[in-house]
Formats: structure tokens, C-alpha cells, sequence
């Protein structure tokens, strides 16, 4: 087993025989040794003393600690030898009752996003450091038990440089003279009993927005906001704490039990991996959420579902833990249900676009296209170790489990879920529980037996389809009308489905309900006896206000519909659903690309929620570029790109359509267009109101690069233009994206054979390497990705290393897809069933080969 993984098994065997009680932990960042000698790599390295209090059975145990290598430790007072530090462990030999263990380490700062990570900003040479810690890397900072049910106090103290910032879970103390010269010393009280990968540091020279917020009680919390200096004219301190402010009424009052921290700061930070994470009292954030140039209201919006995600974990996830990772799913999946059910709140009593919508839009979007890859999993899944956590991170875990919660609140009854939340908060509060915990007091509360819904909807993978099945008479009346239910043979449970079904009418006032019903769908056709003798009107549509987690196909009339009017189609619920169907048709090659690019053109123009038009331009680029036949290719491209320019053209200046349907165009255009590319980064030909910027500078420059019209002295004009990490980041993608054997060859030595790119760099290099109409100068990678395959699988070179991130972003966005045809799926399916793969290899295989057959499959469709 590789040592930095930690199985379930172990996990409960440790806790069976310890009880944490506190950490204390001293994080040096001065340099120094623990002898105050300068330590030999001070930027590279620095020391933790953890000092860890304890109960035990007597058993043999371990702490976890990754280092390069212990100073000095003991148990009880008495000295240790630090070389038992072996496999990231150090073994712990003691006997029945209470114990103290000191470890003093030295440690390495990270640059791949986990642990301690340390970055540079090339703005202003400025020192940033923060903490990532989920799943299991606070044993990068300091020796611990790394895993989630040995909660413990938590208290912090560090050594940092004089005039830097440092906060950490509990309430920032004033620094305090330290033991060199031009260091200062800063002691953290003692947090409530929590798990160490919420525990977190964040240090180094930020811009602090000093603020407070308010809990339900009257009092003033402090509420401070960073970010790095060089991003603090964009910071927009007044609205993030004004949604943060807005959650925490919302939730202490739906929770029932107040804010558990006595602090809440939220840190903008470089190279972050995720969007956020929840530490305690201590929220970090991927500074790309302060938006350097003009975005949609979307992206706003997207950032305030972000932050109130995270403030729902203070409840839901640290202030009750899970007990180990089987239960990540109810974690993330309740702080993605809570977050839109917080956002509802908020809309209700400030107005605002409905959540639930821009939900449908893309993140249950995501949940769906998750569900169908061969990698899929029950929401519940089996994490069996820290390896098969990792990989769960996905639309199944967030969105899907998140439809799932959904139903769950409509088939208990929101008052009745909420009241079960509140019992089990108070019940398990500063402890960890399990899904059952939770479904016992929904249960209680509700009066519903829940069994059956968890064996079908928690215990059992893949996505349902249903499609109506009906008769007509001759005046246009049902005779009769069946929902019919399939799932997939690999996955072929049939669930129980509460959903509506909605019967839209042309009229005078556009597309509207006129007709419809809730139903219970059981099995794999169901009668709904008192639709008959109603009229079928122009457009059918199940699951309508989106009840379940379903896929839902539209008949050929319902379809003709929307194909004419769906512009018509007032309710912007009513369109996410219909344009969910109409994309899942068109991804299983039951519509052809083309005619969803058609209905995506007729109804781009009049859609009014931002979410929906950045995905459905998104995806009709995708339609177009990978799911249409290469000799119908240019065709579909001339149609999609000729409507968005229109379209664009009609925008009213300076709106959000105008940017997103600008975005559009430069994802999607062709040569034909370089010209009017270039002409936009000199003024010329600007459509009135449009922004170019920074932000949009870059995105016109990657595009010309794509198309073969930026050369080297274009793209280092920009980067010496904008001397920032952002910068950097943008061009070294544009540099990715050149289509020229020089290009490509130096950005695949850079992705493959360099170690140290920095975290966002590298995403950049990697995700603009593959385009389409590069297929020739691509064509040597697709034997060289397998080189790569084989180089991570056996850890060589950079991969031995390499964190989780930049594996999976390698391997995922350097897959040949252009070049995938028939012949190399079946040479990579040939190379990887000779050979035992690690699990995240296996898995990125399994779905980008499962992407690209889909993608064989439309474009077959594509000709029909």
C-alpha cells in the first residue's frame, strides 16, 4: 500500500484505541532550526512542534506526520528516537491512560495546493502562505491522527516575520515580540474540539478588509476578508460580507443552533485547487473569485452560492463531523442543497435570480454527465481509503447528491427535514455522526420510513430516463397516458419518483402551463389515469418544477415545439428543464447535434437567466466541434457562430449577455474570424459597450494563438503588460495552445517532464494543449499520452511527487481526444488491460475513452 494512503480499517482500529484531547502545535516560519541556526533551505522548508494529548488502551499506534525528517520527539517527557519516523508514521508504544507525544519536525512548503502552501507573487515579491488540509495533508504541517473522528482542541502559535498578517481558526491575537530579530509571535487560543483537516494557517503579507458580522444573538463577530495586496483593488470586500451576512441569518434560524465559532474569516488565496474550503472559523477561497475584469451577474451569483456552501459546512461538516469519509457525499451534499435552499431565502426577501434555476442549469448538468461514466458510484459510496476518497470529489458527491436532498425536503416536507437538521445538530454537536444519525431524526420527524429511499436513491448508482407514452384522439385529447421508466443494463434499478407533469399551450401570452399534475412514478411504466380526456396542448414535459433527479426525454411533437417556440417558453424553470432534455438527447445520439444547435440559436437571445446562456453556448460549441462528423463540421461551426455574432450585435452595450455571448464567440470561431480577433485588442470594430480588458485581452490572445495568428512577441507584449501571476498563467496556455510542433513540444516537456510549475500555470498549459483542428500537429501525442500513463502510473521522475491535482489534471486534459478514432480506443483499451493501472489512472481512462466513444457515436448521428 502506498504509505500516504490511510485505510478505513486502520482508521477505526486507531480510534478503537485512542481518544485525542488537544493539539498544540508551534509552526516556525522564521527560517530557523529549533536551535535557531538558519535552516539550509529557508523558502523551500520550515519546523512544527506538535504536541499531542491523548488517551490510550495500551495498544500499539502511530501519529501521522509527512517530513522531510524529525528533530526530536517524546512520549510522556521521555526522549524518542526520531528514526522510528518511517512511511509518514511515527509509531507510538504506550501504555493504558493518558499521554502527551511531542514531535519536532521539518517540514516542506507546498507548491501543488496541499499542505502548507508557499507562493511568490511575481506582482510585488510579496510571501503568501495558507493551508489545505481535506482529505488528509494537515500531517504536512504538523504530526497528528489524521482522520476525522479523533476530534481535538486545537492551538495554534506562530513564528512569522514582523508586519505579516496571520490567522488561523480561532479569534486573531495581537502579536507579541518573538525570539529573532524581526520575528513576531502569535498565540492562538484554543479552538472547540474539531478534526485536523479543518484546522488551518493562513500567513504572510495579505491585505486585510477588517469588518464584522452579526449572529442571531446581537453579537459582533469579526468577519475580516484578505486577499493578496497586488489583487486588493478588487477586492469587493462590501457585497461578499453582505451574502455572508445574509447566510448567517438565514442559517442560524433554519439550523436552529448558533454560529459555533467565535470568529469568521474568509482569505482569497493563489494556486487553490478547489473553489473553497470550510476550515473553521477560517474560510480560504481561490482568489479567481475577485474578478479582475468585466463577468456576468451569473459569476457573482456563482461566487455567492461559493461562499454560502462554505458557511453551511460550519454547521454541516465542522460543527458535526462525519465520522470517515463514507459519509463525504452528505458532507458536500448538504452544503450544496443548503447553499441554493440559503440563496432561495435570500432571493425571497431581496429579490435576485432563483438558484434553483442556475442549479439545473449546470450544476445538476454536471451531476448527470458524472452519473452516466463508467466510473459512477452510489451516492453513498464505499471509501475504502484516502485513494478512493480522492477520486469522489465529482458531480455525484455535490450535484447529484444535492437532487437527491431535494427530493428528500419534498417527500418529508421542508418544516419536518429542517426540524430533523435541528435535532441532529444538537444531538452530535462538536462530535461526528453517520448517515444513519441523520436519517434517524428526519425519521422522527417526519414520521416517514426512509429505508427504502436509501437503498434506492444512496446505495445504488446510475440515472433513471423517463419519456411519456401516450395516446391522442382526433380532437388532440389524451386517451391515455404512461410514464415509462428505463435505467441502464449496467445499473438497472428502477426508482420511485416524485415529479410533475406539466402540459404547455401556445398562446396569445406565449408558452404556458395550462395543464399538469403530481404524480409517484414506480417501475418501469406507470398509468396516469386521470390525465385521459385532457388536452395534450403543444409541449409535454415530465419532472416539471424539477422534483427528482431524472433525465427526461421530450416527444416528437413537444420536441417540434420547442424546436419553433421555445423562446415562447416564459417560465425560466420550465426552459432549464427543457434545454436538459434537449442536451441529453443530443449527448446519447438521440438528437443530432445540428438540430440542438438550431433550438440552442432560436432561444439564446430571449434567455434570461446568465447561467443558462453560458451553458448553452458552452455546449453547443461542443456540439459542434466534437460531437458533429468532421466533413459537417464547418457548416455547423458557420451557423452557431453567425448566430452569436447576431445575437452579440442586438445586445444591449455593456450587459451581461453582451460579455457572455462575446465569451461564446471567442471559444467557438474559426480562422475566418482572427482577423476580427486582432482588430478588437487595437479598439477597432469593438461591439459598443464591450469591455475589453485585462481579462478579455487574454482570452482574444488564446484564441489567436488557437487559430495560428499570435505569435511569441504577441503573447510577451501581454504577459510584460500584465506582470502578474495571472498573467504568467494566461500566457503560458496561450503558449499551449500554438499550433505549431515547437509549441506543442515545449509545453508537453513542460507538463511532463517539469517539476515545480506552479498550480494554476499548470492547469493553463495543460487544458489549452488539446483544440480542435490541431489534429496533425497533435498526432505524436496520442502514443506519447501512454508514455504518460505509464510514467504516473509507476510514480517516475516529477510523478513520484506529484500532487492528486496535477495528476488528475494531466491525465484528464492531455487525453489525444481529437485524435481518438476507433483504432487508437481500442490500442489504449488493448494497453490497459495488459497491465494493473493505480485507481486514478484506471478511472481518467475509463471516462475520457467513455467521452470520446460518445463523442464517435453523435458524430455517427450527426450523418443521419
Amino acid at each position: 500500500m502506498n504509505p500516504v494512503n490511510i485505510t478505513r480499517d486502520e482508521a477505526q482500529e486507531r480510534s478503537r484505541i485512542v481518544t485525542s484531547h488537544s493539539y498544540k502545535v508551534v509552526v516556525d516560519l522564521s527560517g530557523r532550526d529549533p536551535q535557531g541556526n538558519p535552516l539550509a533551505d529557508p523558502t523551500g522548508t520550515f519546523v512544527s512542534s506538535s504536541t499531542i494529548s491523548f488517551s490510550s488502551t495500551g495498544e500499539a499506534t502511530h501519529a501521522d506526520l509527512i517530513a522531510d525528517g524529525v528533530y526530536a520527539a517524546e512520549l510522556d517527557g521521555v526522549p524518542l528516537d526520531p528514526a522510528l519516523h518511517h512511511d509518514h508514521r511515527f509509531p507510538i508504544e504506550a501504555g493504558a491512560g493518558d499521554h502527551e507525544l511531542t514531535v519536532v519536525a521539518l517540514c516542506r512548503y507546498s507548491h501543488s495546493g496541499e499542505g502548507l502552501h508557499r507562493f511568490v507573487d511575481p506582482a510585488d515579491d510579496r510571501v503568501y502562505l495558507y493551508t489545505q488540509f481535506e482529505i488528509a495533508d494537515a500531517r504536512r504541517m504538523y504530526a497528528n491522527f489524521e482522520q476525522p473522528d479523533l476530534k481535538a482542541t486545537f492551538q495554534l502559535k506562530v513564528l512569522a516575520p514582523q508586519g505579516w498578517t496571520v490567522i488561523s481558526n480561532g479569534a486573531t491575537p495581537e502579536p507579541a515580540d518573538g525570539p529573532y530579530e524581526g520575528i513576531a509571535t502569535w498565540q492562538f487560543p484554543a479552538t472547540p474540539p474539531i478534526s485536523t483537516y479543518l484546522t488551518a494557517l493562513v500567513a504572510g503579507e495579505y491585505h486585510v478588509d477588517h469588518g464584522t458580522v452579526r449572529t442571531r444573538e446581537g453579537a459582533d463577530i469579526g468577519a475580516d476578508i484578505l486577499c493578496r495586496r497586488s489583487m486588493s483593488e478588487f477586492l469587493d470586500a462590501e457585497r461578499i460580507r453582505t451574502t455572508t451576512q445574509r447566510g448567517f441569518e438565514v442559517y442560524e434560524e433554519e439550523f436552529g443552533h448558533p454560529y459555533p465559532f467565535g470568529k469568521y474569516d474568509q482569505s482569497f488565496v493563489p494556486e487553490f485547487n478547489a473553489g473553497a474550503m470550510e476550515n473553521a472559523g477560517c474560510v480560504t477561497h481561490r482568489d479567481d473569485y475577485l474578478f479582475r475584469s468585466r463577468v456576468t451577474s451569473a459569476q457573482y451569483e456563482a461566487r455567492d452560492n461559493t461562499i454560502l456552501h462554505e458557511l453551511a459546512h460550519m454547521w454541516f461538516g465542522d460543527l458535526v463531523t462525519m465520522t470517515w469519509w463514507d459519509d463525504l457525499w452528505l458532507n458536500e451534499s448538504f452544503a450544496e442543497w443548503a447553499s441554493h435552499h440559503c440563496q432561495e431565502k435570500i432571493v425571497a426577501k431581496y429579490g435576485g435570480v432563483n438558484p434553483w434555476v442556475s442549479f439545473a442549469n449546470q450544476r445538476k448538468t454536471w451531476g448527470y454527465r458524472q452519473d452516466q461514466l463508467p466510473t459512477t458510484h452510489p451516492i453513498a459510496a464505499d471509501m475504502v481509503d484516502l485513494a478512493t476518497v480522492e477520486q469522489n470529489f465529482d458531480g455525484i458527491t455535490y450535484a447529484k447528491g444535492a437532487s437527491t436532498l431535494k427530493q428528500l425536503v419534498a417527500f418529508v416536507g421542508e418544516e419536518q427535514f429542517l426540524a430533523g437538521v435541528r435535532a441532529y445538530l444538537q444531538a452530535h454537536k462538536f462530535a461526528n455522526s453517520r448517515l444513519s444519525d441523520l436519517l434517524d431524526e428526519l425519521q422522527k420527524a417526519s414520521g416517514r420510513d426512509l429505508s427504502g429511499f436509501t437503498q434506492e436513491w444512496l446505495r445504488t448508482p446510475g440515472v433513471n430516463t423517463v419519456r411519456p407514452d401516450f395516446d391522442v384522439d382526433e380532437n388532440g385529447n389524451l386517451t391515455r397516458f404512461d410514464i415509462v421508466q428505463t435505467a441502464s443494463e449496467q445499473f438497472p434499478t428502477l426508482r420511485t419518483h416524485r415529479m410533475g407533469i406539466g402540459i404547455y399551450t401556445l398562446t396569445d401570452d406565449g408558452l404556458v402551463r395550462t395543464d399538469g399534475l403530481d404524480v409517484d412514478v414506480h417501475g418501469d411504466r406507470t398509468p396516469i389515469a386521470a390525465l385521459a380526456g385532457h388536452a395534450r396542448g403543444d409541449l409535454i414535459l415530465l419532472n416539471d418544477a424539477d422534483l427528482s433527479y431524472v433525465k427526461v426525454r421530450l416527444d416528437s411533437h413537444s420536441l417540434e415545439t420547442l424546436t419553433g417556440h421555445i423562446d415562447a417558453l416564459g417560465d425560466p424553470l420550465a426552459r432549464a428543464l427543457c434545454w436538459g432534455a434537449a442536451w441529453d438527447m443530443c449527448r446519447d445520439a438521440e438528437l443530432r447535434p445540428q438540430d440542438y444547435v438550431a433550438l440552442v440559436t432560436r432561444g439564446l437571445g430571449s434567455e434570461t437567466d446568465l447561467t443558462a446562456v453560458q451553458s448553452l453556448v458552452r455546449q453547443a460549441t461542443t456540439a459542434v466541434l466534437s460531437y458533429t462528423a468532421p466533413e459537417k463540421r464547418a457548416e455547423g461551426r458557420t451557423a452557431l457562430i453567425s448566430a452569436i455574432a447576431a445575437q452579440l450585435k442586438d445586445a444591449e452595450p455593456g450587459g451581461d449577455h453582451q460579455v457572455a455571448l462575446a465569451n461564446g464567440l471567442l471559444a467557438a470561431i474559426g480562422t475566418e474570424g482572427a482577423d476580427l480577433l486582432a482588430g478588437w485588442l487595437e479598439g477597432e470594430e469593438v461591439p459598443e459597450g464591450l469591455a475589453v480588458d485585462q481579462g478579455m485581452r487574454w482570452r482574444i490572445i488564446a484564441a489567436l494563438a488557437r487559430l495560428g495568428k499570435a505569435d511569441e512577441a504577441l503573447v510577451a507584449a501581454e504577459q510584460g503588460r500584465d506582470n502578474t501571476i495571472a498573467g504568467a498563467e494566461a500566457a503560458a496556455g496561450a503558449r499551449a495552445a500554438m499550433p505549431t510542433a515547437e509549441a506543442k513540444e515545449a509545453a508537453w516537456k513542460r507538463a511532463t517532464d517539469e517539476a515545480g510549475v506552479p498550480n494554476e500555470t499548470y492547469r493553463e498549459i495543460v487544458s489549452h494543449f488539446i483544440n480542435a483542428d490541431q489534429q496533425e500537429v497533435l498526432a505524436p501525442y496520442a502514443a506519447k499520452y501512454l508514455e504518460l500513463c505509464a510514467a504516473v502510473d509507476a510514480g517516475e521522475g516529477q510523478w513520484a511527487t506529484a500532487g492528486h491535482a496535477q495528476i488528475q489534471n494531466a491525465l484528464q486534459w492531455l487525453f489525444p481526444v481529437e485524435n481518438a478514432d476507433r483504432a487508437w480506443l481500442d490500442e489504449l483499451r488493448k494497453w490497459a488491460t495488459s497491465r494493473t493501472l493505480t485507481s486514478t489512472v484506471n478511472r481518467v481512462l475509463l471516462e475520457e475513452s467513455d467521452a470520446a466513444e460518445r463523442a464517435l457515436r453523435c458524430q455517427a448521428r450527426s450523418l443521419a
